[in-house]
């Protein structure tokens, strides 16, 4: 099969970053397109129809949508190289299911960590934010990788939140580390990959960009103005809250 490989991805989007780590992961080749999602490109409006979201993977014509799809469809496609999910079936069934937990908790509380003005609703997703990576910590357990001995799919999956970690600490005044010390041990274990130390964004670039919106939005700043003069914000400001978080 031909290997003609497009991503349609926003730079700050933890959910095509898992695209970018699973396709480096099996060392395939792609070309990377960035999308102005306040200005919708013609090629993604025609491979997403329907939420006109990224990331999309087009392989060889054909577009593959929503995040751990893809990162899916690019194990069993590639079938050969690092297998991203287990061969047992209870297994890549656990493993799909706390991949789903991510996408359903640490997003979910993360995102009101960033967007709230603060009060009691920052403290309620902190809570929440921090209960969900506690989980997590104990699914880990003292193993190297949620895959066992394996960098897999759940690594694929969680890793690339922690690139949005210090705009989480900073907006909600705390520190992963001390809550979940496993969890900063494990994301340090996968980092020394390449194929996701190369694939995600400086951590400061992302707080940039949470300050950006956030300043646009009126909801303050505070504690993210040391980041503001870190890198340059204009492509950031095009970027579109909505449709860069999409799954």
């Amino acid at each position: 099969m031909a290997n003609e490989v497009v991503l349609l991805d926003a730079l700050a989007s933890m959910f095509g970053m898992r695209a970018r780590v699973a396709l480096a992961e099996k060392g395939i080749e792609y070309e990377y397109r960035e999308e102005d999602l306040m200005n919708k490109g013609e090629l993604l409006l025609k491979m997403n129809p329907v939420h006109k979201k990224i990331p999309v993977l087009i392989h060889n014509g054909k577009p593959v949508c929503e995040s751990l799809i893809i990162v899916q469809y690019i194990d069993e496609v590639w079938k050969d190289k690092a297998p991203l999910l287990p061969s047992d079936p209870y297994q890549r069934a656990q493993a799909r299911f706390w991949a789903d937990y991510v996408d359903k908790k640490v997003y979910d509380a993360g995102r009101r960590i960033w967007t709230t003005k603060g009060g009691e609703e920052l403290e309620a997703a902190k809570k929440d934010f921090i209960e969900s990576l506690k989980v997590l910590e104990g699914v880990l357990g003292n193993e190297p990788y949620f895959g066992g001995k394996t960098f897999g799919f759940v690594d694929i999956a969680f890793v690339t939140f922690s690139t949005w970690f210090l705009a989480y600490e900073t907006c909600g005044n705390f520190s992963i580390e001390v809550e979940c010390p496993k969890l900063i041990e494990w994301v340090k274990r996968c980092m020394e990959k390449e194929s996701v130390s190369k694939s995600l964004p400086d951590p400061h670039k992302i707080c940039d960009f949470v300050a950006t919106w956030r300043k646009k939005h009126g909801v303050g700043v505070g504690r993210l103005s040391a980041y503001m003069s870190t890198v340059t914000l204009d492509r950031f400001e095009c970027v579109c809250f909505w449709g860069l978080l999409s799954f």
